[in-house]
């Protein structure tokens, strides 16, 4: 594994000290879901941990790791949600300050999370280039350590560990779907997969309008997210370098999911599940769902994760 940023030893030590932060979260199971899938799936609830996202993983393990040096002046980062909970909550476990950089359009039920948590909230115009700039003067102002969402080989050995616990408390997998958005979910997922499960396969899911993912790997490079445009807000981001390097050799395939296919798929999890994971996470179930992804062979055991369920309530898609 020497040739990508994160081992599996990263990922082992990460969940060590995700330990005693985050929740070892539970597997569900949906006969409903099996029969329309046609074989057996595996949900892994991240819905269910600290923050209600995955995120917490990776936020932690790179909080974590900072030398009392680099955290006496604090953490930044710019999200649009999940990650700015995980590394405000982080930042709050540790005792140090953090400036989180937000859209100003982001739900309300994710900046309440944020400021709950203490950070010190930026918004800005809901683009890229506006986040980056918000965030870059921040760094100036406080000489707050950057944790970047996706793109810290830290923070993908954090998101690591959601596989690792799937395959240590699973056993034998063929495949597992995870969603794409920077890219650092399923590149830790490649990274453990890999190591404990060489023959299993690995998907990404992804929506139709902000398929970025899918297209770099059929062109062999990055190609940048531009107009993103889909209800999985999760899920807005170009990958980073770090991120890419590992997916462009491990994965089996990219699949794409409209957004009318991931609200079916949100739906079907609430109603037959009863749980509520937010729209990022149903892209993931959508793929399984998918006529496609039903006709490949030999795929009897497929694990999911579901990222998170961090949903505005008074704005359902249904």
């Amino acid at each position: 594994m020497g040739k990508y940023a994160v081992s599996i030893d990263d990922i082992r030590a990460a969940a060590g000290r995700i330990k005693s932060v985050g929740h070892r979260t539970p597997i569900l199971t949906s006969q409903t879901l099996d029969k329309m899938a046609g074989r057996k799936l595996f949900f892994k609830c991240e819905n269910f941990q600290k923050v209600g996202a995955f995120k917490l993983r990776g936020g932690w393990n790179a909080v974590s790791m900072l030398s009392d040096e680099e955290a006496a002046k604090g953490v930044c980062t710019h999200s649009s949600g999940n990650h700015a909970q995980a590394l405000a909550f982080s930042a709050m476990k540790r005792g140090i300050a953090s400036y989180i950089v937000m859209p100003n359009n982001v739900p309300d039920v994710k900046l309440d999370a944020v400021k709950g948590y203490g950070a010190n909230i930026t918004l800005c115009e809901p683009t890229l280039e506006a986040r980056k700039t918000t965030l870059d003067e921040i760094v100036k102002k406080t000489g707050a350590h950057e944790v970047h969402p996706f793109n810290n080989p830290n923070v993908i050995a954090g998101q690591g560990t959601t596989a690792l616990e799937m395959i240590e408390d699973l056993g034998e997998l063929d495949a597992i779907i995870a969603p794409i958005g920077g890219g650092g979910l399923m590149s830790g997922t490649c990274v453990t997969t890999r190591s404990l499960l060489p023959e299993a396969k690995l998907f990404g899911a992804e929506p139709t309008g902000a398929d970025d993912a899918y297209r770099s790997l059929k062109e062999g490079k990055i190609i940048p997210q531009t107009n993103p445009n889909t209800i999985c807000d999760g899920l807005l981001t170009s990958l980073g370098e770090y991120t890419w390097n590992i997916l462009k050799d491990h994965l089996e395939a990219i699949y794409t999911v409209t957004d009318d296919e991931v609200i079916n798929a949100m739906r079907l999890v609430w109603e037959r599940m009863k749980i509520i994971i937010e729209p990022s996470s149903a892209t993931a179930v959508a793929v399984a769902l998918k006529s496609e992804f039903k006709a490949l062979e030999g795929l009897e055991k497929v694990g999911i994760i579901l990222t998170g369920g961090n949903v505005e309530l008074s704005k359902l898609p249904f």
